[in-house]
């Protein structure tokens, strides 16, 4: 790679919950175990080993069930707090090879090494040893000119791996081989793509990434709106989407996708107000407030709509941004509307609170109340601790 090609690498920690049990009780190594929730409620499996792999068990996976299939499966209690604290010294050394790092997760990063003259196979070598030398923990390396196929190049690489032991794989894309490279793949592989919208791909004919270019422009765009012309550019491995730190985005969202499509209120309402907490919890992590908050819808027909709202001042609270999610979900739903995605996100960010909002007493309050449950989600888990809903947010809908 030279010129004015972009190396970009995607680091992935390969089961970090997992890795980071076996390195705080090596006793674990090599045996089939899972962190997650109790099997006598409805907990899932968070993350497993990959001996626990090799016996179909994968994360997600009611707990219950795993423990039907493999009765001697290990369920070991999560080191959450450990977990973060591990995925900051990741991160650091990270850093250390350059300041273009953009983590997206607890276990993932992308990082823009363009200015380092090695090769990315050399580079993300070396990365990969600093990491496991320093901190015993493996991870996968994807390597490529853009975000989307360093990504896709790290799956790959790690979906290829067989055995006990982590992949530690790494996986490079030669610039000019994107759309090669992507061609074979199933199109579920495609970063973004879910299993309900391979579903859909599948229903048109369509079951790899190249065969999304082949087909005709019209009948996509009938099928999945102005989706489509996205998806032809991924499918091309086209991604012109910079790496930057958190501080450098222009804003902080979370969405999801329903596995089966949804038109149940109180369900939407509640997934809305948890990603409104996620994106809220993001926003004090970094010290960061917002002044606009967006939400995100797509109907099973694929056809996207955003709408948004600016507030008088930024804010990181949660019940400012649900309350304002909400009232923008209000304008736009009807009762019985099926709902295939929602997203929630905050813009316009800014590194301080107004000072108007520190002689707020109820906003002080809330203040320390979310500073109380950042530090116990932080400790055990985001699932550990939920506010509950307010029925006053609802009554007054008249829809």
């Amino acid at each position: 790679m030279s010129g004015n090609v972009r190396k970009i690498l995607h680091v992935d920690l390969d089961a970090f919950f997992c890795s980071v049990e076996e390195k705080f009780d090596p006793s674990l190594v090599g045996k089939a175990f899972a962190t997650g929730g109790s099997a006598s409620g409805r907990g899932v499996v968070s993350s497993c080993s990959y001996a626990a792999r090799q016996l179909g068990i994968h994360s997600a996976m009611p707990m219950k069930l795993a423990l039907r299939m493999y009765p001697q499966l290990l369920v070991v209690h999560g080191h959450y707090r450990e977990y973060s604290n591990q995925s900051r010294e990741v991160m650091k050394i990270i850093s250390e090879l350059t300041p273009l790092v953009e983590q997206i997760s607890i276990d993932e990063a992308f990082l823009d090494v363009s200015d380092l003259p090695a090769e990315p196979k050399r580079i993300a070598s070396d990365l990969q040893m600093s990491i496991y030398s320093r901190l015993n923990l493996p991870c996968s390396i994807g390597a490529a000119s853009n975000k989307l196929v360093a990504k896709i190049a790290t799956n790959i690489g790690k979906s290829n791996h067989r055995g006990n032991t982590p992949p530690m794989a790494i996986n490079v894309i030669d610039p000019g081989k994107e759309q090669s490279f992507l061609a074979p793949l199933p199109v579920i592989e495609m970063w973004g793509i879910g299993p309900k919208t391979a579903v859909e791909f599948h229903k048109l004919g369509i079951r790899t990434i190249g065969e999304i270019i082949k087909f005709p422009v019209d009948a996509l765009v009938k099928r999945f709106g102005n989706y489509a012309f996205d998806l032809i550019q991924r499918a091309k491995g086209i991604d012109d989407h910079r790496v930057s730190d958190f501080e450098g985005i222009k804003s902080v969202s979370n969405e999801t996708t329903f596995f089966s499509d949804v038109n149940d209120r109180e369900q939407l309402l509640l997934v809305i107000k948890q990603l409104s907490e996620k994106v809220a919890m993001r926003l004090r992590r970094k010290h960061l407030s917002g002044k606009t908050v967006k939400i995100k819808l797509r109907w099973p027909d694929f056809q996207t709509l955003t709408r948004q709202m600016t507030l008088p001042q930024p804010t990181n609270q949660d019940s400012i941004i649900s309350r304002s999610a909400l009232e923008l979900f209000k304008q736009e739903w009807y009762q019985g509307k099926p709902v295939r995605l929602i997203g929630v996100g905050v813009s316009h960010l800014s590194t301080e609170i107004q000072q108007l909002s520190l002689f707020n007493n109820s906003f002080q309050k809330e203040k320390k109340l979310l500073s109380a449950i950042d530090e116990l989600r932080e400790r055990f888990g985001e699932k550990s601790i939920q506010k509950g809903v307010d029925p006053e947010n609802f009554r007054s809908w008249k829809h």
